[in-house]
C-alpha cells in the first residue's frame, strides 16, 4: 500500500521507539493518563446513571472501564498501529448503550460490544477498512458525529438538574449550584489556564465541582466505605451475555463512527511525530481496537476508541515513546484493582457530571460542524443531504413509543436513535444522488 510521507518532520524530543528512564517514564505516563481520566471514566458514570445502575454497580463498571482501556492501550501499541496512542471509552457508544441498557439490559450491552467488536477486528485485519471508508464521506462523518452531541442533550440535562438522582426536584437549588460551578470551572481551565493544565478541564472541573457538593449534602461516602480495598474485575459482571440482532446492528453504527475518529488520529499522530502512516498501519490499528472493544464485552466495560486529548500531550511534551504510553496502561489496569477507588468515583454527584458534559457534549455537535464547514462544499447537493439528515436524526428518537411498537423490533431500535438515522439517511443520499 501506498506510504503517506510527512512534508515536515516535526522535532521529537523521544522518539516512538526511544526508551525512557523508569522515573522519567512513570511520570510521562501518569499525565497520559490524566489527560484521558476524565473523558473515560465520564463514559460509565453517564451510562450507569442513565440506565439506572446502583452505585455499587457504576463502580464495577467503571473498574472494568480502566482495566479495559489498560488493556486496551496495550493492545494499540504492540500488535496495532504501534503509534503512542491511549485508548479510552468512546462517547460515539454512549446512546446506543443507554438504549440497550435500559431495554434489554447490560447483559446484552455486553453480547453487542462483544460481536461489534469481532466484526470492527475483521474490518481491520482483513482490509476492509478501506471499503468501509469510502461510506463515510467527510460529509456523512460529520452529520453522525454532529447527532452524537445532540441525541445527548437530554442525558446532559437530566444529570445537570439531578433528575436521575432526585426526579421529584428536591435537590435542584443545590443540583444547579454545584452544576453551574463545574461547568463555569471546566470552561475557565480550557479557555485561560496555561501549561498542561490546559488539557485538563474536565478532571479539574470534576475535583471542584465534587468537592463542592460534599457539604450540600449531594454526595454519599456509604459505597466506597462498603468497598473492599483490592479486587480483580471478573468477566460477564452482567450475567451471561445476551447476543440480540438489534442491539448489535444498532451499536454497529457507534462502531463506524469510532473506526472513522480512530483513522483520524492515527493520522493526526503519524503528523505530530513526523511518521510514516500506511494502510497496514490503519489496518492494524483498527484490528487491535476491534478486539480491545470484544475484550471489554468480556468485562463488562465499554466501547474503545483512541484519544485525540493524548496526541496533544505528545505535540505538547514532544514525547511520542510508545514505552511511556504502555506505562500509562499499566498505570490504568492497576487503578482498576482498587474497588474503593471507582467507589470514590461512582459517588459523583449526577449534577456534576451535567456540568461538565454541558458543553462536553456540545463540543462532539461542534466538532461534528466544523468537519462540515471545513470538508464539505456547500452546493445544492450537500446542503440537501444535509438538511435531510439532520431533521431525520433529530426527529426519529420523538416518535412515540406506542407508535414504534408497529414497527419490527429492529427497524424501531434504530429509529430510536439519531445518531443511527442520520447516518443511515446521508449515506444512502450520498450514494443516490
Amino acid at each position: 500500500m501506498e506510504t503517506l510521507e510527512m512534508v515536515e518532520k516535526p522535532v521529537m524530543k523521544i522518539g516512538i521507539e526511544d526508551k525512557v528512564e523508569p522515573s522519567k517514564a512513570l511520570v510521562f505516563g501518569l499525565q497520559h493518563v490524566l489527560a484521558m481520566f476524565g473523558a473515560t471514566v465520564t463514559v460509565p458514570l453517564v451510562v450507569g446513571g442513565a440506565v439506572g445502575l446502583s452505585g455499587s454497580e457504576i463502580a464495577l463498571m467503571i473498574q472494568a472501564v480502566l482495566l479495559a482501556m489498560g488493556i486496551a492501550t496495550l493492545l494499540q501499541t504492540s500488535i496495532g498501529s504501534r503509534y503512542p496512542i491511549v485508548q479510552g471509552s468512546s462517547f460515539a457508544f454512549i446512546p446506543g448503550l443507554i438504549a440497550i441498557g435500559s431495554s434489554l439490559g447490560m447483559a446484552a450491552v455486553q453480547g453487542a460490544l462483544i460481536v461489534g467488536g469481532l466484526i470492527e477486528a475483521a474490518i481491520g485485519w482483513l482490509g476492509i477498512i478501506g471499503k468501509v471508508r469510502r461510506l463515510f464521506t467527510p460529509l456523512v462523518t460529520g452529520v453522525t458525529i454532529t447527532l452524537i452531541g445532540f441525541s445527548l442533550a437530554d442525558v446532559a440535562v437530566k444529570n445537570f438538574f439531578n433528575f436521575y438522582a432526585d426526579p421529584s426536584g428536591g435537590t435542584i437549588a443545590r443540583a444547579i449550584l454545584v452544576a453551574v460551578i463545574t461547568f463555569l470551572t471546566t470552561v475557565f481551565v480550557a479557555l485561560r489556564a496555561k501549561g498542561s493544565l490546559k488539557a485538563m478541564p474536565v478532571v479539574v472541573g470534576a475535583a471542584v465541582g465534587y468537592t463542592v457538593s460534599v457539604p450540600l449534602g449531594l454526595t454519599d461516602f456509604g459505597l466506597v466505605k462498603s468497598l473492599p480495598i483490592v479486587s480483580v474485575p471478573r468477566l460477564f459482571p452482567w450475567g451471561e451475555p445476551i447476543f440480540d440482532t438489534t442491539a448489535i446492528v444498532l451499536l454497529l453504527f457507534a462502531f463506524m463512527v469510532s473506526i472513522i475518529e480512530s483513522v483520524g488520529d492515527y493520522h493526526a499522530i503519524a503528523t505530530v511525530t513526523g511518521s510514516e502512516i500506511t494502510g497496514r498501519h490503519i489496518a492494524r490499528g483498527i484490528g487491535s481496537e476491534g478486539l480491545a472493544c470484544s475484550i471489554a464485552g468480556l468485562l463488562g466495560a465499554c466501547g474503545t476508541t483512541s484519544y485525540s486529548e493524548n496526541i496533544g500531550v505528545v505535540a505538547l511534551t514532544k514525547v511520542g515513546s510508545r514505552h511511556v504510553v504502555q506505562v500509562g496502561a499499566v498505570i490504568l489496569i492497576l487503578l482498576s484493582l482498587v474497588p474503593k477507588f471507582a467507589g470514590i468515583l461512582a459517588s459523583m454527584p449526577a449534577p456534576v457530571l451535567g456540568g461538565l458534559t454541558l458543553a462536553l457534549y456540545g463540543m462532539i455537535s461542534v466538532t461534528g460542524l466544523r468537519l462540515i464547514k471545513e470538508r464539505v462544499e456547500f452546493n445544492d447537493r450537500n446542503t440537501l443531504i444535509l438538511a435531510a439528515s439532520l431533521i431525520a436524526g433529530l426527529g426519529a428518537p420523538q416518535l412515540p413509543a406506542e407508535f414504534l411498537a408497529s414497527f419490527p423490533k429492529l427497524i424501531a431500535s434504530i429509529l430510536e436513535s439519531g445518531m443511527a438515522v442520520g447516518a443511515l439517511t446521508a449515506i444512502v443520499l450520498d450514494r443516490i444522488l
